[in-house]
């Protein structure tokens, strides 16, 4: 596609864009001029514990949107239950969503993806034991092979192979892979995987792409790239959700940005609003509650980054704690 193009929502023109992001309304689960998803109502209890209660959210059309939060702020969860992975509890029965005008709430994964919204992972899900080019090729939607019948008559779906090859090939160009075509998915670098996966979802054309934790684990070298690859999908029309702890990223390339915190969604804007957005800050805070929030250092990205990983390390620590204590 041209850098030129004009995608569906007429925003190619970065001044465009700009101008729409300004006119969001800065709060929680404000409306969008064009929303492709729509969320109600929607939360999942494990026992006594609420990780997910969002009474509303949209996400525009269009553009990059990033939700972010501390570690157990729910954003996985939540991932999860919209693209049909998990399902609310009954004590979310109303709960409700809608991407481009249809009803998910009732819908498996795999009708998710055939809708158009597909995901990737923060643990890769790239298939080991089988090559790259064949990993690509499983994300290819509506293959007539698949069929049992069909599938003992290969000339009937031999030319659409062909061209489902084709598109791999690529897209495996475009994300610097198409050497490692051959290999198999399990020798790739962490960094590769996560190429491969966002690689695998566009095989399906999706209308939005989620990414959970995209740089997690992924070697300074590759990030520049994936951080050029999710702009250039939405520069061609696409629009993109995705969950990131790195703040740096989230202002780099996030057009509005979403804020969860202990299951609810607490803040929405620009990434320089809900920074300095004291409910934000209080989240990343966590156990730093005796911090100054008047305080202008709580305001800069590195002290937002250096708070999210302090916490971050924390809830590890106590995770392994507990691992090791369940082990003796």
């Amino acid at each position: 596609m041209s850098e030129h193009t004009i995608n569906p929502s007429g925003l190619a023109d970065p001044a465009a864009r700009a101008a729409l992001v300004g006119g969001f309304e800065a709060t929680p689960g404000a409306s969008k001029p064009d929303s492709i998803l729509v969320v109600d109502n929607i939360v999942r209890q494990f026992g006594g514990m609420t990780a997910v209660d969002v009474q509303h959210l949209e996400v525009q059309r269009g553009l990059i949107t990033a939700l972010i939060g501390p570690n157990g702020a729910g954003k996985t969860t939540f991932f999860n239950l919209i693209t049909g992975f998990d399902r609310p509890t009954s004590a979310g029965k109303g709960a409700h969503w809608a991407f481009d005008g249809r009803t998910l709430d009732k819908t498996s994964a795999s009708s998710v993806a055939r809708a158009g919204m597909v995901r990737t992972f923060q643990l890769t899900k790239a298939l080991s034991r089988m090559t790259v080019i064949e990993n690509m090729m499983l994300g290819a939607q509506d293959q007539a092979g698949e069929n049992l019948f069909k599938s003992m008559f290969r000339p009937t779906w031999r030319a659409q192979e062909r061209a489902i090859e084709a598109k791999a090939d690529d897209l495996l160009g475009r994300f610097k892979l198409y050497e490692k075509k051959y290999d198999y998915a399990g020798s790739l670098s962490g960094g590769q995987r996560k190429l491969l996966e966002m690689a695998r979802a566009l095989m399906s054309d999706p209308k939005m792409i989620m990414l959970d934790e995209p740089m997690a684990g992924v070697n300074p070298a590759l990030t520049q790239s994936l951080l050029g690859h999710i702009q250039s999908l939405r520069d061609e029309g696409m629009t993109v959700l995705f969950v990131e702890h790195d703040m740096h990223v989230v202002r780099h390339i996030s057009d509005w940005v979403a804020v969860m915190a202990e299951g609810r969604l607490v803040a929405e804007g620009s990434a320089d609003t809900v920074m300095s957005d004291p409910a934000v800050i209080d989240a990343y805070l966590g156990a730093h509650h005796d911090t100054d929030l008047g305080d202008d250092a709580l305001l800069s990205e590195e002290h937002m980054q250096e708070l999210a990983e302090e916490v971050a390390a924390e809830d590890a620590e106590r995770e392994a704690e507990e691992e090791a204590e369940g082990l003796r």
